[in-house]
């Protein structure tokens, strides 16, 4: 089931947590949490709206979402037992940059996933395996900057969740295919960390089927009145747990069929 849309909680609280991961620009914040509670969700994703309407009146771009706490093995990271998602804009994808800008970055992890491109919109209907898929254009590898706001990565699924989970950059690989011409789940995915094998999963590791995670994301956006357009390129989820990656490393993601993705984080580091 999608979580709940509605809180119980006052605005001062939803206002209150939005400031404090606003204000977190050189340096993490602490847990919002405390504002929040820990089961709230739809308090969070309120949080999470406010933030997003405020990038949008700044004149940024939403191009579309990323699925998080899909792996097994993040959410045992983390500490949390479910997905959720968060909201891409255009500024966030650093593909055509020859280094992913570490100075824009508190905390960053990399997650290996499936990048797909909707080729339809995903608004009215049932949502099933068939509409899902049917509905992706093409899909590529791709590396997804996760990034925390909150000090330390001490949070709950309410606290990624209000800090837009926890999304920081992503870069797209080269090599996209149709689902005609590989299965998501079958991926076999290998996280390297300069020459150092630092992670590794498989599709099924995304909930069962990155599909699945797609249909999840569908039903939840549409639920919050946000549903998924023709053109939005969506994150699929970790295949295998995420990884740290200061200033200066490079890492490289190999998935089966889809090809490689790189990215080196710049030595710059945040001012």
């Amino acid at each position: 089931m999608p979580p709940t849309t509605s809180t119980a909680l006052p605005n001062s609280s939803i206002q209150a947590a939005a400031e404090r991961l606003t204000a977190a620009t050189a340096r993490p914040c602490a847990p919002v949490r405390d504002l929040l509670g820990t089961t709230d969700i739809g308090a969070a994703y309120a949080v999470q709206q406010l933030l997003t309407d405020r990038r949008l009146a700044a004149g940024g771009t939403v191009t579309g979402r990323k699925i998080g706490l899909t792996s097994p093995a993040v959410q045992q990271q983390l500490g949390v037992d479910q997905p959720d998602f968060g909201v891409l804009f255009a500024d966030m994808d650093v593909t055509a940059l020859p280094e992913v800008p570490s100075g824009r970055l508190l905390q960053p992890k990399a997650e290996a996933e499936i990048a797909f491109v909707l080729g339809a919109d995903l608004i009215d209907g049932d949502l099933d395996d068939t509409q899902i898929r049917a509905a992706v254009a093409r899909a590529a590898a791709a590396l997804e900057i996760v990034d925390s706001r909150i000090a330390d990565w001490d949070i709950t699924i309410t606290d990624t969740v209000a800090d837009n989970g926890s999304s920081g950059l992503y870069v797209l690989g080269e090599n996209w295919l149709t689902l005609d011409e590989f299965e998501p789940r079958d991926v076999v995915m290998r996280l390297y960390s300069g020459d150092a094998l630092v992670s590794e999963g498989t599709g099924a590791a995304c909930l069962g089927d990155p599909l699945q995670a797609l249909a999840w994301l569908a039903r939840t956006a549409r639920e919050y009145g946000q549903p998924l357009r023709a053109g939005q390129v969506i994150l699929s989820g970790a295949l295998g747990p995420m990884v740290p990656t200061p200033p200066g490393t490079t890492v490289r993601a190999e998935l089966s069929t889809l090809g490689t993705v790189t990215a080196t984080f710049s030595k710059g580091t945040h001012s």
